[in-house]
């Protein structure tokens, strides 16, 4: 009976324990964790690009990128959050233009002819205009039958010595992208 009394009164305390809510403990939030997000994740020619990439390459860091398709024209545009200008743009046409039509009727005058880029590629800088600074860019024809572009749009007051040098750094870019992947 003393037994069978104790498993009684051992019941009856356990379960009285467990009847009770504890009130909840109030945690305090995380705080949002900045996630970064690839310029590839925009689409289009954009899936060609890689912030990481296109910084070790000219030195630009960028953390927003749009692209469009038109046809047979895959464009993407990158920028900083904080700034329109600088800008990166990257256009890929597909064409059936050769070499020498590429030399007539896409090579701008007083471009630099570059190498191992393509089958044939320029490098050129523009003139700033009233809304912008002085702009890069680079041109190739690609192997595969697709002509791509590179121009980076300096912010008004930059010297154009400087964006000489960024069309240097966009040859160096421009070698790492494989216009096949669209």
């Amino acid at each position: 009976m003393r037994a069978r009394t104790w498993l009684a009164a051992s019941a009856v305390l356990l379960t009285a324990g467990c009847a009770r809510e504890v009130p909840p403990v109030a945690a305090p939030a995380a705080e949002p964790r900045a996630v970064e997000v690839s310029a590839a994740s925009s689409g289009g020619a954009c899936r060609l690009l890689d912030f990481a990439v296109i910084a070790r390459h000219t030195g630009g860091t960028f953390d927003v990128a749009a692209a469009v398709d038109k046809g047979d024209t895959h464009t993407c545009v990158v920028r900083t959050e904080q700034a329109v200008l600088p800008e990166l743009t990257l256009t890929v046409t597909d064409t059936s233009i050769d070499t020498s039509s590429f030399t007539v009727d896409v090579l701008p005058r007083g471009a630099k002819k570059v190498t191992k880029l393509g089958k044939i590629a320029y490098r050129h800088t523009l003139p700033k205009t009233a809304k912008v600074g002085p702009t890069a860019e680079v041109g190739w024809l690609a192997s595969e039958g697709r002509l791509a572009t590179l121009r980076w749009t300096s912010p008004r007051g930059t010297a154009t010595a400087e964006v000489d040098k960024v069309a240097g750094k966009l040859v160096t870019l421009a070698k790492v992208i494989d216009t096949r992947q669209l």
